[in-house]
């Protein structure tokens, strides 16, 4: 007998998907927990932001504006951008989700690069596209195998620069040389989730190859830098052509009321977005040489992350530091998922957390 027989069926190939899975955040009972496993601002909210939320929690009752226009007002005079040209959505997922839904179907193919952000090949998934999976060339992604992976069947290439888990970025000319690389009708989209932190004169995020393409998407997110990850807040920037094609698709209130209003304060706040840069200046940098003091190999990072390397020797590998590390409450990231078995992603923290996870690891790597 089928024991799918009186069910409901998904669509072909939903259940090839594999279920998105956050950091952990949960260590032993009774232990005080230091979470470094999502890459969350040790810095928190900006006040502002904070103020702004809360001033809304007696109109609780009424739809936010369906078009997010005092947000992309601000994101526009943030960045010099036309706030017309701007789609605002729950987080940068929603607009990835977004942007696969509007090109992609089944026939038709996405690329993205090995170690890339897990939500692509869900995007691509959902929606009957296959994804085609390009290798990095020491944790970066390389424009040349990306190429080689494009097909007539390609409608869009995903391109997290700089990328998680890895930390690593390509500079903008390599993004250019991409994007001639690819048909006019192929989307090429720029996860610029961590453009903040980058302090590299060859990078750019992206928005003017996006004013002057049709087929190039940016995207940015509230959830990292500016500290709004319980809020679920992100934007694309645009050509005119696809911003209509993302408005036409998104829910007519996608984007919340305390979320739109935390959105304006924090980028008024440029002392509080300074200071969580700097923090992650000073501390990534330490944090990367006192890890390689270790022994460990440390990808560089322009992120607010390292991706740590582990022995491949019994007892010190990644899973055997993670199992020692949550015992005592630090919570770093697993890597299997992107195909990082022996690798741990740990996001900058504040001091106590940072200097706390050397001193667990130095321990942790003590002779038997």
């Amino acid at each position: 007998m089928n024991e799918a027989a009186g069910k409901p069926a998904p669509r072909p190939g939903i259940l090839d998907i594999a279920a998105y899975v956050p950091g952990k955040s949960k260590g032993p009972a009774g232990v005080a927990v230091r979470k470094l496993s999502s890459n969350e601002t040790p810095l928190g909210a900006s006040p502002a932001a904070i103020e702004a939320y809360r001033g809304l929690a007696d109109r609780l009752e009424l739809y936010p504006d369906g078009t997010a226009g005092a947000l992309r007002e601000a994101v526009a005079a943030r960045y010099g951008l036309n706030a017309d040209h701007i789609v605002c959505g729950a987080g940068s997922d929603e607009l990835l989700s977004l942007i696969a839904q509007a090109f992609l179907g089944p026939g038709d193919e996405a690329v993205f690069t090995r170690h890339g952000f897990l939500v692509y090949e869900i995007a691509i998934r959902t929606n009957g596209a296959a994804p085609v999976v390009a290798e990095e060339v020491g944790h970066r992604a390389d424009v040349d195998n990306i190429l080689a992976c494009v097909t007539d069947k390609t409608k869009v290439v995903f391109l997290a620069n700089p990328n998680n888990p890895t930390g690593t970025y390509i500079p903008i000319e390599e993004v250019r040389r991409l994007h001639r690389g690819l048909a006019p009708e192929t989307v090429l989209v720029i996860d610029a989730a961590y453009a903040e932190y980058v302090r590299r004169n060859d990078y750019e995020a992206g928005i003017e190859l996006v004013s002057g393409s049709q087929n190039v998407i940016m995207t940015r997110t509230f959830s990292k830098v500016f500290g709004l990850a319980a809020l679920r807040l992100g934007w694309a920037y645009a050509p005119p052509n696809i911003a209509d094609v993302l408005n036409r698709i998104r829910g007519p209130f996608n984007v919340n009321g305390p979320a739109i209003a935390a959105g304006v304060a924090a980028l008024g706040d440029r002392a509080h977005l300074e200071a969580a840069v700097e923090h992650n200046d000073v501390w990534l940098e330490k944090v990367s040489v006192a890890l390689r003091d270790l022994g460990l190999h440390v990808t560089p990072s322009v992120g607010n992350f390292v991706l740590v390397h582990f022995p491949d020797e019994d007892g010190k590998r990644a899973p055997d530091a993670d199992e020692f590390l949550t015992a005592r409450g630090l919570i770093l990231r697993r890597m299997e998922n992107y195909h990082l078995p022996n690798a741990l992603r740990m996001t900058i923290g504040d001091a106590e957390a940072n200097e706390a996870v050397v001193a667990a690891l130095a321990e942790f790597l003590e002779p038997s």
